[in-house]
């Protein structure tokens, strides 16, 4: 699953630190989800979709983008 975090995430002036503490889980799932060795749980994803206010299917993609 292709994703949009890393983009938003400097889009917004962002670190992977800055956006593990707002949605409260940790750097390294962070790096993983940008990465794309992790798909995250709904409930990241929900988390996610509600910080950058997005709908989940802006954000993640199966496939390119």
């Amino acid at each position: 699953m292709k994703n949009r975090i890393r983009e938003l995430r400097r889009i917004r002036g962002l670190t992977q630190a800055d956006l593990a503490g707002a949605i409260d889980v940790s750097r390294q799932t962070i790096i993983s989800i940008e990465a794309d060795r992790y798909d995250p749980s709904l409930q990241i994803a929900l988390r996610l979709s509600n910080f950058f206010s997005l709908p989940v299917e802006d954000i993640f993609k199966i496939g390119d983008f």
